[in-house]
């Protein structure tokens, strides 16, 4: 039976790529650097601002990461003062969220972008329908680690397999096999079907609201 659902972020809950794509090619514009497509920011995400920065400074002409320490800063800095410029909520997840709230499911976000940034979006976008929110920290490995997931079930007082864990990428995927948890691929996020298979989901979901037919499905095994 489903007790909780953990949700990944960005790609998942929240269309976040034009936002991301902004900030960053802000920083490269700073260093003199070629700007980068949008489209691009759907395979540098997924690991964590650093990664992020150094996928994007590689890829705009600094293959030796010269202003990577800066480039984190500002791009962490940025995010912090203002975190929803151009994010957006996919189509149909704010009420997909609160039925699944009024269904008594336990909620949490545990998302590789930094953990004040996270917060803040998620308040500013869902208010307080989730329990609880977990960004990258010193003190939780990034994941594909099973940190935060495992530490999201401890908190609720369920069991890892009791967990829907819901995200967009090969990490996701990846984090939530690694917790024990029934894993969902997002198709309405930043990667395909191949990817999400070939990386351990257990289903797909191809709209938000596909989650409460999983849901009803898996709890009532």
């Amino acid at each position: 039976m489903i007790k909780a659902c953990v949700f990944d972020l960005d790609g998942t809950l929240a269309d976040t790529l034009e936002s991301m794509a902004y900030v960053a090619n802000v920083i490269l514009e700073k260093f003199s650097l070629k700007s980068l497509p949008v489209e691009n920011f759907k395979y540098y995400c997924g690991e964590g601002a650093n990664m992020l920065m150094r996928r994007c400074l590689r890829d705009a002409g600094d293959p030796e990461l010269v202003h990577f320490d800066e480039g984190q800063r500002i791009y962490r800095e940025m995010f912090a003062k203002d975190p929803m410029y151009k994010v957006t909520h996919y189509q149909g997840m704010p009420e997909t969220i609160r039925e699944l709230k009024r269904r008594n499911v336990k909620l949490a976000v545990c998302s590789n972008k930094p953990h004040p940034a996270a917060v803040k979006v998620i308040d500013l976008m869902f208010g307080d329908d989730f329990d609880l929110v977990i960004g990258q920290s010193e003190d939780i490995r990034r994941k594909p680690a099973p940190d935060g997931p495992l530490k999201i079930a401890e908190e609720f007082g369920v069991k890892p397999e009791e967990c829907m864990y819901v995200g967009d990428t090969h990490t996701d995927m990846e984090t939530g096999k690694a917790a024990g948890m029934f894993t969902v691929g997002a198709l309405w996020g930043f990667r395909d079907r191949e990817e999400l298979l070939s990386s351990g989901a257990d289903t797909l979901a191809e709209k938000p609201e596909d989650l409460l037919k999983i849901y009803e499905e898996y709890s009532n095994d």
